[in-house]
């Protein structure tokens, strides 16, 4: 038994790659190649925002979906609607700066009933003695397909200028996330899991004793910054460098960084460290923002990204392995994982609402890079926050 968990599980971290490596080769130079139509910082923003509306009502909504019937058929349309959402880019070209809010919805969609359903599995398929370990490894996944997705992109967007670049990098997308949708038949059908409970996420929120309410609070923090740097690094990076070989070149370095910082988290870290490890991290990612104040330019960006890479695993890794375990801790939570996980994203969607409406907000009246850089740094503290309410959970997990 044991022996075919660890083949789903390698099984499933092979689709993840595929999937991981089709969203960075076209959604690195996604944002870029709607700036270059209309250079604003709040359409951008808009476009996260309508993402993030419909990630957050996808996991809610098909959390009935994939409770209740087969949850590998959701993870595949994640999948499929991913590639459709490319195909609608291409054809609409330069006009889709005109739909920035139905595209935002149709990508969120994708986004949400993909990572609705890998959460889902991804639980059924570990234990937390082994949960850093499988989070280190889709990590370095998410590293190695950094290094190659948006170097591979960028050569290619240089080499064809305009927009023929851009058309090549997303048909490339489209052909791996089908070798992806290919793949995951290979995944069992995993066991139905009882009736899907609406309004659990919020009834778990309403127990006092519950230990979810910190842990959401902290994914809410982890939301404030995620939701904002997740696309606006690369657009600083590309306004910097001018050259999309530049961003392909940062993504590499950074990415290359990240693999080796996960594979040593993923190795040696364990549910005894992650109260000291988060509150290095958290630490950590605040200070290597501070070199923006002197300047923002591609080595200063190039600094913080190799920074944010070094740290970045010590913040996560307890962020994403406490919530995991809170879905294990009884065979009630276990039970009710789908809730949980929707629960989880929620939180995460929240915060990354509440970081976008604060940088559209502050953009919409002033978008100097002084101003850029300022609210960068005060969502950058984001994480010491989700450290501070977290940290008893983090204690019950493991000696400080």
């Amino acid at each position: 038994m044991r022996g075919l968990l660890r083949n789903q599980a390698a099984l499933l971290l092979a689709v993840g790659g595929l999937y991981l490596l089709a969203t960075v080769l076209a959604g690195t130079f996604l944002n870029v190649y709607l700036w270059k139509s209309r250079q604003n910082f709040t359409m951008i923003g808009w476009f996260t925002v309508a993402q993030q509306i419909a990630v957050g009502l996808s996991f809610w909504l098909g959390g009935k979906w994939v409770k209740e019937h087969n949850k590998m058929n959701a993870l595949r349309l994640g999948i499929a609607v991913s590639g459709f959402f490319y195909l609608l880019v291409l054809w609409l070209r330069g006009d889709a700066v005109h739909y920035i809010w139905p595209l935002g919805l149709i990508l969120g969609l994708s986004i949400g009933f993909y990572w609705l359903a890998f959460n889902i599995v991804f639980f059924e398929i570990t234990e937390a003695g082994n949960r850093d370990f499988f989070n280190g490894w889709m990590g370095l996944l998410g590293s190695l397909t950094g290094i190659v997705g948006p170097w591979v992109s960028g050569v290619l967007i240089s080499h064809w200028q305009g927009e023929r670049g851009y058309r090549i990098v997303f048909i490339l997308s489209l052909c791996i996330y089908g070798v992806a949708a290919v793949l995951s038949f290979g995944l069992e059908k995993r066991p139905r899991g009882g009736t899907y409970l609406w309004l659990e996420p919020w009834r778990e929120l309403s127990r006092k004793e519950s230990p979810w309410r910190p842990a959401a609070a902290a994914l809410m923090f982890q939301g404030v910054r995620e939701g904002v740097f997740s696309f606006l690094i690369g657009l600083l990076v590309y306004i910097a460098a001018r050259e999309e070989s530049k961003l392909g070149q940062f993504a590499l370095i950074t990415s290359a960084v990240s693999l080796i910082s996960y594979y040593a988290a993923g190795k040696w870290f364990k549910p005894g460290t992650r109260f000291k490890g988060m509150l290095a991290g958290s630490l950590l990612l605040v200070a290597f923002i501070l070199p923006l104040l002197w300047k923002v330019n591609y080595t200063t960006l190039l600094i913080m990204g190799i920074g944010t890479s070094l740290c970045i695993p010590l913040y996560m890794l307890p962020m994403t392995s406490t919530s995991f375990d809170l879905m294990g801790v009884s065979e009630e939570s276990a039970a009710k994982r789908v809730e949980l996980v929707v629960l989880r994203e929620l939180s995460l969607m929240t915060g990354r609402l509440i970081g976008l409406f604060m940088f559209i907000a502050v953009l919409s009246v002033n978008q100097s890079p002084q101003a850029v850089t300022l609210l960068m740094l005060l969502l950058g503290t984001a994480p010491l926050g989700g450290w501070l309410v977290l940290r008893r959970l983090l204690k019950q997990g493991g000696g400080a």
